[in-house]
């Protein structure tokens, strides 16, 4: 089978797996991970997983919030603040899906903000002024200028993962069948797919872009992804998410998640 062949058909796996794949090996019970952040305001590391929120602590990763609810799509707005989507928890009285909900206070509380029983979010970032969310529901780019009360719709795609430029909100990426996709004009057009075929992608403060390969491996891209080089892998097989933050790098597999203060050269778990 040729290796694009290959590729294609492992990426279509991680589209339809959606919330089924395994659970980790490790530290607490959660069955899939979402997203991965830290709250700028004291560094405290988050995770959105299928089972709710956690949080790190001295004793590893602890609930945070919104037990039972599958939390997809989730990002660090800003200190405390938090952006997700999903589905309810078994016995929340919140329609199906979630929409875009926020937490101001940590992950504690969750307030309903738009598309509530319309949109599945798969993926969220935050440049600026502006959010954007890929919705899985209707495989469509949005863009909102007033933090996610309102949308407009860009590009049709069928993606896994988006990243944003921190500076210029104008340069998207998105990784879909055959590589990573790129945008200049805030997501209304992509270019064709090149490069590797990567799982999750996220842009890093420094301009620096890392994406997951199907195998964990990581690729960095220091020219808005137009060219790649490899770094180390990820432990724990099958990729999950993954997010660069200021202080480094942060992955989840299927075996834990885990932080890179070397590029993505070397990981140590979180849990």
């Amino acid at each position: 089978m040729p290796h694009r062949t290959a590729a294609a058909l492992a990426l279509t796996a991680l589209l339809a797996a959606g919330c089924a794949a395994p659970a980790p090996t490790a530290g607490p019970a959660f069955a899939h991970v979402h997203g991965v952040g830290v709250d700028p305001g004291d560094g405290t590391v988050y995770v959105a997983s299928h089972d709710g929120l956690f949080r790190s602590g001295p004793d590893g990763l602890v609930p945070a919030g919104a037990a039972g609810r599958d939390l997809m799509g989730f990002t660090v707005a800003g200190p405390a603040r938090f952006l997700s989507s999903g589905h309810p928890a078994p016995g929340d009285t919140l329609p199906e899906p979630l929409g875009l909900v926020e937490s101001t206070d940590g992950g504690t509380t969750w307030t309903p903000l738009s598309l509530t029983g319309e949109v599945d979010f798969h993926a969220l970032e935050v440049a600026g002024t502006t959010v954007y969310g890929y919705d899985a529901t209707h495989g469509l780019l949005r863009a909102s200028a007033d933090g996610g009360r309102t949308w407009d719709d860009r590009a049709a795609l069928r993606a896994l993962d988006i990243a944003v430029h921190p500076v210029d909100g104008r340069s998207v990426l998105a990784t879909v069948e055959g590589g990573v996709a790129a945008s200049s004009d805030g997501g209304r057009t992509f270019a064709a797919p090149a490069g590797p075929q990567l799982a999750y992608v996220s842009w890093a403060p420094d301009g620096q872009v890392f994406g997951l390969g199907l195998d964990s491996t990581v690729h960095v891209s220091t020219d808005r992804g137009a060219s790649w080089t490899t770094a180390g892998t990820v432990p724990g097989g099958r990729p999950q998410a993954v997010t660069a933050t200021p202080d480094g790098l942060l992955a989840a597999t299927a075996g834990g998640v885990f932080r890179s203060v070397d590029g993505g050269m070397s990981f140590t778990p979180i849990a």
